[in-house]
């Protein structure tokens, strides 16, 4: 029996996929991935993650501007943001956040464009895609001040302890574990795969980004969320036909699926 699986966070509109985008979702969908979330990163992402969805049964889009991205993104840039999530598949805003460890964008200029996103998610009415590398408590302070709690969302691709995992949980957040928990050395995430309650927990690839243990050095795809399910499932002492299924109806709640 394959699993009934949601991968609540991947870039499936980027170049990577551009060839054998067919192939990576009939996989996919032969692995129990059922639901899948594509995610923007900016605006042209962001169209492009509609466009996706508007053709694929399966995929949903989420709209919004990276850490990475936010040096470039004015008024007009944000303004299509808020048109594109008026679109009927998009679910949610983001993804968006605070990236401290690459700096790729001026620390104000990420600030001001996640509040911005953080705004958007509440006139919406939809909840939030959360990136934070190495920014916890500046991402956990606007968070609370931003009054995530009103939308709801997902922290992706977790990187925390259970510590901050408490906090985000306390926010009303929902805890999103990707390929990395898979790794040798992730001993902090296996803690909070353990930790995290049942009906609090999503998980994801980030592909074409972060690839499970297998196929570290790889491309990452939605097929490979099976393996990353599996260890989560290890970790809590449930089977992956229980944790996928668990997992799937709390990313079809949050997305209001």
């Amino acid at each position: 029996m394959t699993p009934d699986l949601f991968d609540t966070h991947a870039h499936l509109h980027f170049p990577e996929f551009a060839d054998d985008l067919g192939a990576v979702l009939e996989r996919a969908r032969a692995a129990g991935v059922r639901r899948m979330l594509t995610i923007g990163t900016n605006v042209e992402t962001s169209r492009a993650a509609v466009a996706l969805a508007a053709r694929e049964p399966d995929v949903w889009a989420s709209v919004g501007v990276h850490p990475h991205e936010a040096g470039d993104a004015g008024a007009t840039a944000l303004a299509e943001i808020e048109e594109l999530a008026a679109e009927p598949r998009v679910v949610a805003i983001g993804e968006t956040g605070l990236d401290f460890f690459r700096n790729l964008s001026p620390r104000d200029a990420q600030e001001r464009v996640f509040r911005a996103q953080l705004a958007l998610a509440r006139r919406a009415g939809k909840p939030v895609i959360v990136h934070c590398r190495d920014a916890h408590e500046e991402t956990l302070a606007i968070l609370a001040e931003e009054r995530v709690g009103e939308t709801g969302g997902a922290m992706h691709c977790f990187s925390g302890g259970t510590a901050i995992a408490r906090r985000c949980l306390d926010l009303g957040l929902l805890i999103s574990l990707a390929g990395p928990v898979t790794y040798p050395k992730a001993r902090a995430l296996a803690d909070v795969a353990a930790f995290v309650p049942g009906d609090r927990l999503v998980v994801e690839t980030d592909c074409p980004f972060l690839p499970p243990q297998p196929w570290r050095g790889k491309r990452n795809e939605p097929a490979y969320l099976a393996v990353t399910a599996a260890r989560v499932a290890e970790l809590r002492g449930e089977s992956l036909e229980t944790l996928a299924a668990r997992t799937s109806e709390n990313a079809a709640k949050l997305f209001g699926l």
